[in-house]
């Protein structure tokens, strides 16, 4: 039997995460989907983007939480800077470096954002399995 979504765990091994109903099989099949917000330059909030902004608000730092998902610096940079020219406030807010080295924190946006994904995938989750119940071919 697959896993379940590890919403817990968080720990993507792509970006979109799918969403998996294995518990619930008929006939051999099972749903799998994949959820994410799309706005005007491409994706804005999907799995592993929220991911970024939890380690970034657990770490205080886009390279520490860019380490904790074996992904480059660059590339959660390129993420975050997406993510906060999407939205109409900043997600993300970086510190200076100084003497006491520069940082980030997440806003209260971005933890708006942050809860408003995880219930998208909570209720994605919740019909997937809904749809199984009645799975028929």
């Amino acid at each position: 039997m697959k896993k379940k979504c590890p919403i817990e765990k968080h720990k993507p091994k792509h970006a979109h995460r799918p969403c998996e109903v294995s518990d619930n099989k008929r006939d051999g099949y099972e749903l799998r989907g994949r959820i994410w917000i799309e706005g005007k330059k491409g994706t804005f909030l999907g799995y592993g983007r929220v991911v970024i902004l939890e380690r970034i608000k657990q770490y205080g730092s886009i390279s520490e939480a860019a380490k904790s998902m074996n992904m480059s610096y660059r590339h959660a940079w390129e993420l975050v800077d997406s993510m906060n020219h999407q939205s109409g406030k900043p997600l993300v807010e970086t510190i200076t470096g100084g003497k006491g080295g520069g940082g980030a924190r997440l806003t209260e946006t971005g933890e708006r954002a942050i809860g408003l994904f995880w219930n998208l995938y909570n209720n994605f989750k919740k019909f997937l399995k809904q749809e199984m119940k009645g799975f028929r071919i």
